[in-house]
């Protein structure tokens, strides 16, 4: 049985390549959102409930390998997850997909704490902050405007109105987004893969980009294409 830690695009579509090819897997979700997408092998929501638990859910299910789709910035399931796989043995896999580049015309500020935010980002400015509801939570911009998009409807606090929507989002959405909101400035974390529909708009607008850094990835078992995660699996 593979185990698929689940939640982002390239999971969903390397969920539906190991069901083409007939292969024993489940996948395995934070439940972050309340609908997630579907996957295309059978699912668990929710998390595992500590390192001793995750232990003894790969014996319980006879897990023969685990493939790491999880977000490029969930660090510490990474790390847990490679270090138990390999104290017992079992195949490990990291997917993770490349980094975001610049272009010569964009202007992107990097920071590695977004903590460092309100350094770069002048006062009296229209944020819009592609980070997750929780992580913009922790932003400190007072006398900025801040607008946070989640899958789930969120109530508005004092210092983030919320908007709704489930990716992806085309170029010429988020222009028009962008240009409805007056949005001076985009904050994103470097999930990478495909260019980004809110960057590429970034770009049109000539709009500055405060980007984090990924944090460096703690293993080193790691493939950046879908399809060469499907073949390290079908050569186990």
């Amino acid at each position: 049985m593979i185990l698929l830690l689940a939640g982002t695009t390239e999971a969903r579509k390397l969920s539906w390549l190991l069901n083409d090819y007939g292969l024993e897997a489940m996948a395995s979700l934070a439940g972050e959102t309340s609908e997630p997408a579907k996957l295309g092998i059978p699912t668990r929501v929710g998390g595992f409930g500590g390192a001793m638990a995750f232990r003894a859910f790969l014996d319980d299910n006879k897990i023969s390998a685990v493939v790491d789709a999880t977000h490029p910035f969930a660090v510490s399931i990474t790390r847990r997850t490679a270090r138990i796989c390999e104290e017992k043995g079992v195949p490990y896999m990291q997917l993770e997909r490349p980094m975001w580049e610049p272009e010569p015309d964009d202007e992107w500020w990097f920071v590695g704490d977004l903590a460092e935010a309100g350094k770069h980002i002048p006062e009296g400015a229209k944020v819009f902050a592609a980070v997750g509801r929780k992580a913009a939570e922790e932003l400190d911009l007072p006398n900025r405007e801040l607008y946070v998009r989640t899958v789930d409807p969120q109530e508005d606090t004092d210092t983030i109105k919320f908007i709704t929507g489930r990716p992806p989002f085309a170029q010429a959405e988020e222009v028009e987004l962008f240009k409805s909101l007056g949005i001076d400035w985009l904050i994103a974390k470097n999930s990478g893969g495909a260019t980004d529909g809110k960057l590429l708009a970034a770009r049109e607008l000539h709009m500055p980009v405060l980007m984090q850094s990924r944090p460096k990835a703690p293993v080193t078992q790691c493939r950046e294409r879908v399809q060469d995660v499907l073949d390290w699996l079908l050569d186990l």
